[in-house]
């Protein structure tokens, strides 16, 4: 199915048939990918006395109890809430759900202990013109980033010059393949949230970060029009699902 999109006053063609899932499943057990020191996710039927609402134990019904944290435990999308006092909903805040967006790759680059996406970097790929989102597939890029236990590996990060850099060029939303666009333990600085959010100033509520996406590799840099659905939860994160659909 073709449909047209009317972007900054141009007609662009994109093919509703082929979406470009770039989100992760969330599964219920130790296979999946985990961050922030959590025990895994767990999908199990409910149990109410010696009822098991399972069909194959004798059920009419599967019906499951699901635990999880957004954070944790897969492809999610957040907002300033995540880092301020005053409570702020995603949920409330994302009003629009389908953005020109622009995917790069990046091999993150030393920086003492660490691995970093800079300011450079980002300027050497980030091609011209306007878009609202910005999507990043981090170097190398294995799917075993889908069942990656990060805790305690100071994955790759984002610097705050870098973010910033983002705010600049007026990209709304950020989505990146990493557990966080701040380094795993920076004693709560968070300078690349706060750069990207813009608090201390005029505070970004509409701006959107999206971390744990998975982008196979099939997937060629370039231009798409993006369709960010986020489960609509009234928390300052929520699971979402971002699809890309390829201009024609």
């Amino acid at each position: 199915m073709l449909a047209t999109v009317t972007y900054n006053s141009k007609l662009h063609t994109i093919d509703l048939s082929k979406p470009l899932d770039i989100s992760m499943p969330l599964r219920g057990n130790a296979s999946n990918v985990n961050v922030w020191y959590v025990d895994h996710p767990k999908i199990k039927p409910h149990r109410d006395g010696d009822f098991v609402a399972k069909v194959s134990e004798g059920a009419s019904i599967n019906f499951n109890d699901i635990w999880f944290n957004p954070h944790a435990h897969g492809t999610h999308t957040e907002c300033v809430g995540h880092i301020t006092e005053e409570f702020h909903s995603v949920n409330r805040h994302l009003n629009n759900y389908f953005f020109a967006a622009e995917l790069l790759t990046i091999a993150p680059e030393k920086l003492g202990d660490d691995f970093v996406i800079s300011k450079k970097q980002l300027q050497y790929v980030l091609g011209a013109g306007k878009r609202d989102a910005v999507i990043i597939r981090t170097l190398p890029n294995t799917k075993a980033k889908l069942s990656r236990q990060y805790s305690h590996t100071n994955p790759p990060y984002m610097l705050r010059e870098a973010a910033q850099f983002l705010v600049e060029k007026e990209i709304d939303h950020l989505l990146i393949d990493l557990p966080s666009v701040d380094r795993e333990k920076d004693e709560g600085a968070l300078l690349a949230h706060r750069a990207f959010w813009n608090v201390g100033g005029a505070i970004r509520k509409h701006a959107t970060i999206t971390e744990l996406i998975f982008v196979p590799n099939h997937i060629e840099d370039g231009r798409y029009f993006l369709n960010l659905q986020v489960a609509p939860f009234e928390n300052d994160a929520a699971p979402s699902r971002p699809v890309l659909f390829e201009i024609l």
